[in-house]
């Protein structure tokens, strides 16, 4: 069998002659896809470049509110230096343009409140409402607080230069519980649930304090310890001893009658810390140790005092 010219096929023959066009059909749909990638990458690099500017600007305009703040705070309290201004809540740019802001937190250090030096000041400002133009040029008279919560601390070196407590030497205070100051018994027997109720149950405004210190007795230098009360009167804190020991809590030995009346009267006091700041009522007192820390309220009062 013969076979014809046009039958044979030969390797190109075999090879499709449409594969050349669909290789550039292919090509133009993967160089469309890169090309949307490559926008949407810059589109979302600008987002977030957007968003820290936005961010930035935010913190920037916060910082300068709280400058502002704090240096009228400087102003207000008689400090050497700015207090700590905190506005709390994110975005700050929302709270300006509305006037209202949920949650201000002030701290200062060194606070002079009348013949106290060191005092140590914090103030939460609750419910602020501060226009932005007041804000803005520094008036912050304008500024209401709807509840302000501020506590005082004390230190015992400011205590020690109370008369007639200057008679002490090496002046220190811890806290002690009101039964171990009142009866010289402590019940550590009881169960955490009951002592958790007596402190609720405890009325704030005062509090029970260990006193030490070096006194002289006969020429000698005899350690003391005094367990006093602290209350609270208005605006004064009442020293209130109430017995003495040679030792402390863990090792008591009985003072003799007649030197407990003879040294008492070392270890009353009173301090006079005036008005708090913002106008503040003291209602609670906290012993620390080396410290005493009064608290106070208040309602709708204002940031600077007229």
């Amino acid at each position: 069998m013969l076979v014809t010219p046009t039958s044979r096929q030969g390797p190109r023959d075999r090879i499709p002659r449409v594969s050349e066009p669909a290789t550039r059909a292919h090509a133009v749909p993967r160089d469309a896809a890169k090309r949307r990638g490559r926008r949407t990458r810059r589109i979302l690099i600008s987002l977030v470049v957007l968003i820290a500017l936005l961010v930035g600007a935010d913190f920037g305009a916060a910082a300068y509110a709280e400058h502002t703040v704090s240096q009228k705070a400087r102003q207000q309290l008689n400090l050497a230096d700015d207090p700590s201004v905190t506005i709390h809540g994110f975005p700050f740019i929302t709270q300006a343009l509305g006037g209202h802001y949920g949650r201000i937190s002030l701290a200062a250090s060194g606070v002079p409140i009348q013949n106290l030096k060191d005092v140590g000041v914090n103030a939460e400002l609750h419910d602020v409402t501060a226009p932005l133009s007041d804000l803005v040029n520094g008036n912050t008279s304008a500024i209401a607080i709807g509840r302000l919560e501020a506590q005082v601390t004390i230190k015992a070196s400011d205590i020690a230069k109370i008369d007639p407590l200057t008679k002490i030497e090496d002046l220190r205070i811890e806290p002690s519980s009101v039964e171990y100051v009142q009866t010289g018994q402590d019940s550590s027997d009881s169960s955490s649930g009951d002592k958790d109720k007596k402190q609720q149950d405890q009325d704030k405004s005062k509090a029970g304090v260990r006193v030490s210190g070096y006194v002289q007795i006969a020429g000698q230098k005899i350690e003391i310890f005094c367990f006093a009360m602290i209350e609270l009167h208005g605006t004064a804190i009442d020293i209130v001893p109430k017995r003495l020991q040679y030792g402390n809590d863990k090792e008591t030995t009985v003072v003799p009658q007649a030197v407990q009346q003879a040294l008492l009267p070392n270890f009353k006091a009173g301090i006079d810390t005036g008005t708090l700041p913002f106008e503040v009522t003291p209602t609670a007192v906290q012993v620390n140790s080396g410290s005493v820390t009064v608290k106070g309220e208040a309602q709708n009062v204002t940031f600077s005092r007229r």
